[in-house]
């Protein structure tokens, strides 16, 4: 392994990284190495401390040997199968395996690659049920401002976030938002705001412009998360399921963040009590070790696409070459094997109230404008320094330096940390954010 991160062994140009300066990132590169536990380690075995699950994916912690293991043999076994009219027992399984977490009702599972994948094929869901109903002209989505969907031109199309929408504009053009829950009077607020709960009144406004009869779905984050944490107000996401059940519109949440534990249950659907007729998924249900993501269908929609469908005949014209892979899938068996046996999900409920009571001291800084969480999620908002986002940007390089490695957003840290951290763990994270930002000026 090369001990100097500038090395040509490590750096090459042919390289082009996603949601990167990559021009910035040529001058200062942080690589990552390696991994085990809470921890990465850069190309001079440096700890760095995992503050935000690699991106939200790694709940179980790094290195598991368990998930190694059923991978590797996986690969001896069955490296490769086509899920076009053929299938294989790890899908069966894994499929079996997320039904026995999932809300009730939502027992049928539609196999991706990603998150955005899983939101593309949702919208696809969604359209294919209104059609078998009769009602084709259902085609309009909904979705939120500094809502974020993922990237494929279906998700980008429903993003709120407007940086990821600005060289793309256009994409699937009609879709109205909801205003975003993040009001001024929540500053500092941990928890679900008390306030805010009609602002799902706002569907009814976009029923009354553009009809009912013609809305396919509403989708939301149950927590916003890329966007910077916005916790849903007390009551919010209730009120969006009574206005879309009244109206014969689906609601969909994207739970690729906060889904396997990340609010204290399996999702945060059963969180908040609130049982969407879709549910997006990805990340953590490999922790991260392979790319998979999949779609938790109400079996009635299910039922619905396929009786609209000649027997024989394919009843829904999607799909994708590797979605349900047999290595993938032998890794979320491995990875919901290990949350139940280790009971990782409660694990993380038991430390949520000290890890958002430590972050809660930070809010003397001068240079914290905001604190927002729920469960092991949480967004340290910065007072803005030049352009928006140049603070948050040079604080996540600084903060990397000091031995932490979390996720900026604009001028927002966002911290998720995984589920077997310890209140230690906890302390440390919070110690080197409180010796950086305490050197920041305002």
């Amino acid at each position: 392994m090369p001990s100097d991160p500038t090395s040509a062994a490590v750096l090459s140009p042919h390289l082009w990284l996603p949601f990167t300066p990559n021009r910035d990132f040529a001058r200062q590169p942080k690589i990552l190495a390696a991994a085990s536990g809470v921890h990465y380690r850069d190309t001079a075995g440096r700890p760095i401390l995992d503050g935000s699950s690699g991106l939200f994916s790694v709940a179980a912690g790094h290195g598991r040997e368990e998930i190694v293991r059923a991978v590797a043999t996986q690969l001896e076994q069955l490296d490769f199968a086509p899920t076009f009219y053929r299938a294989h027992p790890p899908g069966f399984e894994a499929a079996r395996r997320l039904a026995s977490i999932l809300p009730e009702g939502l027992d049928r599972v539609f196999f991706v690659n990603s998150g955005s994948e899983a939101v593309d094929s949702a919208m696809k869901i969604a359209l294919a049920y209104h059609r078998a109903r009769g009602e084709a002209r259902r085609t309009i989505f909904v979705s939120r401002e500094r809502a974020y969907h993922g990237v494929n031109l279906g998700g980008l199309s429903l993003a709120g976030i407007v940086n990821n929408r600005r060289a793309f504009a256009g994409a699937l053009p009609g879709v109205p938002l909801l205003r975003h829950t993040l009001l001024p009077g929540q500053r500092f607020v941990l928890g679900e705001p008390a306030e805010g709960a009609e602002l799902a009144d706002d569907l009814l406004r976009i029923i009354a412009s553009h009809g009912a009869e013609n809305i396919a779905a509403v989708f939301v984050e149950p927590i916003a998360g890329s966007t910077g944490v916005i916790v849903p107000p007390r009551g919010y996401l209730q009120r969006l399921r009574e206005i879309t059940r009244a109206h014969g519109i689906l609601l969909v949440f994207d739970e690729v963040i906060t889904g396997f534990g990340r609010t204290g249950q399996a999702f945060a659907s059963q969180s908040f009590g609130v049982v969407p007729d879709l549910l997006t998924m990805a990340k953590a249900i490999t922790n991260g070790v392979i790319p998979a993501g999949a779609v938790a269908v109400d079996r009635r929609i299910q039922q619905t696409i396929f009786d609209a469908a000649p027997e024989q005949q394919i009843e829904f014209f999607h799909g994708y070459t590797t979605g349900g892979h047999p290595v993938a899938a032998a890794a979320a068996i491995a990875t919901l094997a290990l949350y139940e046996r280790e009971k990782l999900f409660e694990r993380g409920r038991a430390l949520a109230p000290y890890f958002l009571e430590r972050l809660a001291t930070l809010r003397e800084l001068p240079v914290v404008a905001d604190l927002r969480g729920y469960g092991l999620l949480a967004g340290v908002e910065f007072a803005p320094d030049g352009a928006p986002g140049a603070r948050g940007y040079r604080l996540q390089q600084t903060l990397f330096d000091a031995g932490l490695h979390l996720k900026t957003t604009g001028d927002t840290a966002i911290l998720a940390p995984p589920l077997v951290a310890t209140p230690a763990h906890v302390d440390e994270i919070v110690s080197i954010l409180r010796r950086v930002l305490a050197a920041e000026r305002v």
